[in-house]
């Protein structure tokens, strides 16, 4: 047989693209269109459907960017279309076919009923099938002009990216607005063609079955009446019909299939935008739901839920009915999709407590899994802290994107830091917007890593991360795949079914050890600085208000505990943690955004902290301390002077000079407390630091070294950091001036001033404090650089095999050397309040109160010494998404602790993040728990979210042994139980003759402790 697969594929392609689609709305008559262009932010509807309006044509130009305009849309199907199946068909004057990043719609009924959604690639709005002519329409379109931001695919800077700077030029021009006809025999011929062009070029050249799928295309397209597609549809159908009913392979692999929407809660769009794309992307669902009753659809965030409920409460409620008819899955159970590394380990359990709550709340539904597939990156307390909420398994998909190193399961156990494992899977179709293409079903069987041991896979699909969901097209085509010879099998499922299904076939899965590190976009440990801080503030504030507010209920009749204020703070903080705001890779407008609703966090958590304190009586000022470590150190009176205190752990003292085992020296360039000896050399940097306690020279180079790096990555700006960063640097040499400014027996200071680059300017004040080696570096920048790195390097004479960092409710060690080619691509790591590294015997950390990115190396000298060097990663200067990413005033402070135990990094680090405070109070209430025994962490303190006044108390070891110890409590204690992180009992444990509570726990173990207070005193 001659070959001759050129010709029949390349007339398909013709017959198909430019006759057949052509013909699926044969027959069609305008709608009348007049438009009302809102001014400024978005209006409720009802303020639209009162405005006036105007004549509007099409092909004209509207929308500005970020702008919104509402059309009214009239017409009547005509008394011929009888019988049909009718639709108005809706173009905006839609760019591409990404529905998320550009204009977008939500069509209303007259009485304000949102009936469905319009983007590029779902433009249809259902009228009536069958039709019986004569209806009416009359519908009131929301219009949004979104600028496509990544219209230059990344390649260039746009100042779109904020309604400050984008300007009010029209981005769209209208193109379409019909009712029109849609010919269904033809529709089904159009995804008949698709499903069986694009299987056959993914088969292989090889395999009888892709000539056999040619030559009955060629005969349809010899049936085909090119003046008649119409009338000739169904002929040519038949002609396809006997190739789709060949059914799969016994051994094909099974593609479940779960529809997706992925809606980035903001990205490029901010916040405000996104509550409108959910209202446009459920809607479309829910209708689909109404059409396809094997359409299930996974849906995670309860904060976009919450938008939902609240501003379009006719999406809720079908939300809810979709959800009763097993139709639409509540998954994730998080508050918002957040990233995978930053958030602190409290607020990493807020996230699965708030969200699996909402869905018991007003579902009835309890989650099973974590749905997380597109953070950067993931820690490895997430398998005990999903464990600990209820979860069963974990899913992700964006460790596919490594840059270096293939990660070598899809299937596997996932092994946290403390031993807990969870069943967790990469889809192998490598996307989280799987739409059943040859394309993807044929890479998903390829991709699949563990055949042999597994038959199963999972693939989202729906077009997402702006939004859009799944369509009628792609069920239609899971419907064609079911069952279907050279493809693998297609099932639509709930995740739940699909991870019961993978866990009973392959019990025995690999497992992976540790943090699921992505070898991609390392710069969002480091990106938009100020978000990063914001974030970091906020969790230490809340930590501060949740304890000092138990401390006011137990001991100040009268005092209310702020729930709600609390609860809606918790949920302002994890909303931003989302993986596109925390990690920096947002437009400008969110970040701006982020910034100010952070400093509204801040003060009301000091108000509500005032308000707590102050509850406890007028006395005279006190000390308070929020960290769960006792404290000695130096605060400032009412007058700013230095004064010397002693707090308990979680306790308060009183204001009033302790001794400090020594007095500061600060005399030249030089800072003594007996402790430490730092000597700063004249370009700014520390020339020495002398532990006097092991009579060791900390240093092997040049200390806080100021390094500026040309940062530009091959492709993401935000997001990435690549390796060559390291191999184009200036070191920042020329200090301005170099002075002490403080000479005081309590603390020494030394201030550095520098001015580089583009007018940049770095001011730091670097601190010796009386009895302590910590050395502080408050350090403010003004930053006009543009694609640079700023990164403070440490070289520290140790020979450290590895480097611990802190994470959520525990650390990580990760090796110093690069022996293989996965070392090597952790060349940027995240970290939480400290780095520490060293030899037996003697270790140093690195400790921060904002950063998270870091690198450390290791060389040896020509003495035959090793140095290990950290270097903070301090502000970057990205230019895209956001052009102005960083620029301006940062203020942060890091620290060097010289001769430190993990147990000293993991103690000072709460104390640089927490900070004393000093307030006018009665008396000296007891601590509210209090906890002897090493290792033992207390993380959180609050009352019992139920209102039962009951006391929860988070604990967790942070050594990485065994830990041991007895927990007292500062009320009457009546009983105790363990419970999951949503405070619901796991076991009730004993509470001894003396009202105390032994605790042990295994390494990195996360204990909850519900507390119920008894009505005596011991």
């Amino acid at each position: 047989m001659h070959d001759e697969r050129r010709r029949i594929e390349e007339r398909v392609e013709r017959v198909h693209n430019q006759r057949i689609k052509a013909a699926i709305y044969a027959d069609t008559v305008p709608l009348e269109v007049v438009a009302w262009h809102a001014p400024g932010e978005p209006v409720p509807f009802e303020e639209a459907a009162a405005a006036p309006y105007e004549p509007f044509a099409m092909d004209t130009p509207w929308g500005p960017p970020w702008g919104t305009t509402w059309f009214k849309m009239r017409g009547q199907v005509p008394a011929e279309w009888a019988g049909k199946r009718v639709e108005a068909v809706i173009d905006l004057g839609f760019v591409g076919d990404w529905p998320g990043n550009q204009a977008e719609a939500l069509v209303h009924l007259p009485d304000g009923t949102p009936l469905k959604a319009v983007n590029p690639l779902n433009q249809y709005v259902p009228i009536a099938n069958p039709a019986t002519g004569g209806e009416t329409i009359d519908y009131l379109v929301e219009a949004a002009s979104n600028p496509d931001i990544l219209a230059d695919d990344f390649s260039k800077t746009t100042h779109l990216g904020d309604v400050l700077t984008a300007g009010d030029k029209p981005l769209y021009t209208f193109q379409r607005a019909d009712i029109a006809v849609l010919d269904e025999e033809v529709w089904h011929l159009d995804l008949d063609l698709q499903v069986l062009r694009e299987l056959m070029v993914h088969l292989g050249e090889h395999e009888p079955r892709r000539h056999e799928i040619m030559h009955a295309l060629d005969r349809a397209m010899d049936t085909l009446d090119l003046d008649d597609v119409s009338g000739s549809a169904a002929a040519v159908r038949e002609v396809l019909a006997p190739v789709l009913a060949r059914p799969a392979h016994a051994s094909a692999h099974t593609v479940s299939g779960v529809g997706h929407a992925h809606i980035d809660s903001a990205w490029l769009w901010p916040i405000r935008e996104t509550k409108r794309k959910t209202s446009r992307t459920f809607s479309n669902v829910t209708s689909l739901a109404d059409e396809y009753d094997d359409f299930i659809f996974a849906c995670s965030q309860a904060q976009q839920y919450e938008w939902v409920r609240d501003n379009y409460p006719k999406v809720w409620a079908r939300i809810q009915d979709s959800v009763k008819k097993g139709q639409w899955a509540p998954v994730g159970g998080q508050w918002v999709e957040a990233d995978g590394n930053l958030p602190g380990g409290e607020a990493m359990a807020r996230q699965l407590i708030h969200g699996k709550r909402f869905f018991i709340e007003h579902f009835g539904v309890e989650t099973k899994g974590v749905w997380l597939p597109d953070s950067f990156g993931y820690t490895a307390a997430y398998p005990q802290l999903a464990k600990l909420a209820g979860n069963e398994w974990f899913l992700t998909q964006k460790i596919s994107w490594n840059q270096t190193n293939k990660f070598p399961h899809h299937t596997f156990w996932w092994e946290g830091i403390d031993g807990t494992r969870i069943f967790t899977h990469f889809p192998p179709v490598d996307t989280y917007n799987a739409r059943f293409s040859g394309e993807e079903m044929d890479r998903a069987v390829r991709n699949y890593r563990e055949k042999g041991g597994g038959t199963r896979s999972l693939a989202p699909f729906g077009w997402g991360d702006g939004g859009g969901g799944p369509t009628r097209e792609i069920m239609e085509r899971a419907r064609r795949l079911a069952d279907l010879e050279g493809s693998p099998k297609v099932v639509v499922e709930h995740p739940d079914d699909f991870f019961k299904a993978a866990r009973d076939e392959y019990p025995d899965a690999p497992v992976w050890n540790g943090e699921l590190y992505l070898e991609l976009h390392r710069a969002t440990y480091t990106s938009q600085a100020r978000t990063k801080q914001g974030n970091r503030r906020s969790e230490h504030k809340l930590r501060e208000a949740e304890l000092w507010a138990t401390t006011a209920a137990l001991n100040a009749p009268g005092y209310a505990y702020p729930y709600e204020k609390l609860d809606r703070l918790w949920k302002t903080v994890l909303l931003h943690q989302f993986h596109d705001i925390l990690p920096g890779s947002s437009i400008a407008w969110v970040h701006r955004e982020a910034e100010a609703e952070y400093a509204r966090v801040a003060e009301e958590l000091e108000v509500l902290t005032a308000e707590a304190l102050a509850a406890l009586g007028a006395g005279g000022p006190r000390v308070f301390n929020t960290s769960p470590y006792d404290r000695s150190d130096v605060v400032r009176t009412a007058d700013g002077a230095p004064a010397y205190v002693e707090v308990p752990a979680s306790g308060s003292a009183p204001l009033t000079d302790a001794q400090p085992p020594q007095p500061v020296k600060a005399e030249g360039r030089v800072l003594d407390n007996g402790l430490v000896r730092v000597e700063v050399a004249t370009d700014g940097t520390l020339s020495s630091v002398l532990d006097l306690r092991s009579d060791r020279e900390v240093l092997a180079g040049q200390g806080n070294l100021l390094r500026l790096h040309t940062d530009l990555p091959n492709y993401w700006d935000a997001w990435d950091i690549d390796k060559h960063y390291k191999n184009r640097y200036t070191d920042l040499l020329e200090a301005e001036s170099v002075a002490v400014v403080e000479e005081d027996p309590l603390l020494g200071a030394i201030r550095v001033t520098r001015s580089f680059g583009k007018g940049s300017t770095i001011t730091q004040t670097i601190t010796l404090r009386a009895g302590s080696p910590r050395i502080d570096f408050d350090t403010e920048i003004d930053w006009h650089e543009a694609e640079k790195i700023l990164k403070a390097g440490f070289p520290v004479d140790v020979r450290a095999a590895h480097s611990s960092a802190e994470i959520q409710f525990g650390h990580v060690q990760r090796p110093t050397h690069t022996n293989t080619s996965w070392e090597a691509a952790r060349f940027e790591v995240s970290g939480h309040r400290w780095v520490h590294i060293g030899e037996p015997g003697y270790g140093v950390a690195v400790i921060n109160d904002s950063t998270y990115g870091h690198d450390v190396t290791r060389t040896v000298r020509e003495d035959g010494g090793t140095t290990t060097t950290v270097a903070l990663s301090l502000v970057r200067a990205p230019r895209i998404p956001d052009p102005e990413a960083d620029q301006g005033a940062h203020r942060f402070r890091y620290s060097l602790l010289p001769g430190a135990s993990i147990d000293d990094a993991v103690a000072e680090g709460y104390a640089l993040n927490l900070p004393l405070r000093v307030a006018d109070a009665a008396g000296a209430p007891e601590p509210v728990v209090s906890v002897d025994g090493e290792g033992v962490t207390v993380e959180a303190v609050k009352l019992a979210d139920d209102e039962s006044g009951d006391v929860v108390v988070r604990l967790y070891e942070s050594r990485g042994g065994r830990g041991q110890g007895v927990l007292r409590t500062g009320f009457p204690l009546a009983g105790a139980q363990v419970t999951d992180l949503l405070e619901r009992p796991l076991e009730t444990t004993d509470v001894s003759d003396d009202g105390t509570v032994a605790v042990t726990l295994r390494p990195f173990q996360v204990l909850t402790l519900r507390l119920r207070r008894g009505t005596t005193s011991r």
